[in-house]
């Protein structure tokens, strides 16, 4: 074999040994996510680039999302990402308000968990305007049951958020992981870095 040619070889296997640990990555352990919405205002913002952690819930098998190797479910106050039950080609990115077997109820935006108050130290509220529940949920709602094997999400930003209230629970096989910090974040309103940002860790 020509020199040439063992070097074209060694390049293509490099090539796709990197491809390979490049889907690895992303399938089991990490994967990189943008902000398009201000549905978590304060704790995300738009043009913020996170990290998500896929393994911290266990070993799912890519495209048949089944757990292999289970190590945990979502806890409450998790930002998780997860597969939008309303259109599946997207992914949504909430936190974890109520587990299987927890009551949820809403009075005039405050969460009742288990009939007793919410200790709801991530919601922001910029709305004091309260909206029936005979009128739409997100001011009232429930009381519900989330159901075994599922979860109820809500966005931080609670008045102008788009979720569980409106469309109900998330299958705990559609959460595709757990935020844990942003790598980037780029204002384009004002066309600049947010440093202060970078690296800040996910509560």
């Amino acid at each position: 074999m020509s020199k040439t040619k063992s070097k074209i070889r060694e390049y293509a296997e490099a090539i796709v040994i990197a491809i390979l640990i490049a889907f690895f990555i992303r399938s089991f352990v990490v994967q990189a996510f943008k902000i398009p919405s201000g549905s978590m205002k304060p704790t995300l913002l738009i043009g913020d680039h996170i990290l998500v952690n896929r393994f911290i819930y266990g070993i799912k098998i890519p495209y048949f999302r089944k757990t292999v190797l289970p190590v945990g479910d979502p806890k409450r106050g998790d930002v998780v990402v997860f597969i939008y039950p309303e259109d599946r080609s997207k992914d949504f990115i909430k936190r974890v308000v109520g587990i299987g077997g927890d009551t949820i109820e809403i009075r005039n935006k405050k969460i009742y968990l288990n009939s007793l108050p919410d200790n709801d130290t991530h919601g922001v509220y910029t709305d004091d305007f309260i909206i029936p529940g005979s009128i739409q949920p997100r001011d009232n709602f429930g009381p519900v049951t989330v159901p075994r094997g599922s979860i109820f999400v809500m966005g931080d930003n609670r008045d102008q958020s788009y979720d569980s209230r409106f469309w109900g629970f998330v299958y705990l096989k559609d959460v595709l992981g757990k935020a844990f910090i942003i790598y980037w974040s780029w204002d384009r309103e004002n066309l600049g870095i947010r440093w202060n940002r970078l690296g800040q860790i996910l509560h």
